[in-house]
């Protein structure tokens, strides 16, 4: 881990990190749009996601095959979110805020591969999975400095029993399809299914112009020293051997 919550980096940088990410924030409502759901046309690179939809699914399966039970719920991760879980979801996490999970990359190599190499601006990469009847009720993103991509994995059959409500907008998963949308808007998830909804999560930087766009690449590492982010990872320290920054 490159910076230690008990280091001198991290006394100094975060208590400055709210304050930095607020103003930043003011500055990228003024140049960007505030809408909630983005079109996938925007990001070319999405196309080549999903051509890849294949292999990552199967890495997923295998991974829910063979190892479902150490795959974490994301509240045993990080304590707030306990306050915006109901019922279980879990989270096998790539990278985190720029920190490579070494361990998880090496059990999906191809997924962990495709998002590195193909999403510009990548932060964070994970499988989320919301077992049946579970609930994410509603809660703010981090930092508007990033956007926010799903891949649907694995829909219920009845695919309008499970959705994501951003601001006032809802959507739903299809398998093999992605979504790309602002999750620094009120947003929350439900699966009222009795299957479960898996999905590729990646978190991804804003394109601003300059130089916004240099200053925006700063923030998001600002971000990986937050303490929800720093307590993830120590956290993860615990269940995997090896956790790098990328």
């Amino acid at each position: 881990m490159a910076i230690h919550e008990n280091g001198l980096a991290y006394k100094v940088m975060a208590p400055l990190v709210p304050r930095l990410l607020s103003k930043f924030e003011n500055a990228i409502t003024r140049v960007s749009d505030n809408r909630t759901f983005f079109r996938l046309a925007d990001f070319p690179w999405t196309e080549q996601v999903e051509r890849e939809f294949p292999v990552i699914r199967q890495e997923l399966l295998t991974l829910l095959t063979q190892q479902r039970k150490n795959i974490p719920e994301l509240k045993d991760l990080a304590k707030s979110q306990s306050m915006i879980t109901e019922g279980e979801w879990r989270s096998f996490m790539f990278y985190v805020s720029g920190h490579k999970v070494e361990a998880n990359c090496a059990l999906c190599p191809e997924t962990a591969r495709i998002v590195k190499q193909t999403i510009p601006g990548m932060s964070s990469a994970l499988f989320s999975v919301l077992a049946p009847g579970a609930r994410i009720t509603p809660h703010r993103g981090l930092f508007k400095g990033v956007l926010r991509y799903h891949l649907g994995l694995i829909v219920p059959s009845d695919f309008t029993s499970c959705a994501i409500r951003v601001g006032s907008d809802v959507r739903h998963w299809r398998e093999g399809e992605g979504l790309v949308f602002d999750d620094t808007h009120e947003h929350e998830v439900w699966n009222n299914s009795d299957q479960t909804r898996a999905i590729l999560l990646v978190d991804f930087a804003r394109e601003l112009p300059f130089p916004l766009h240099q200053l925006n690449h700063a923030m998001i590492k600002l971000c990986g020293i937050s303490p929800y982010v720093l307590e993830i990872l120590s956290r993860l320290s615990d269940r995997v051997s090896d956790v790098k920054p990328s």
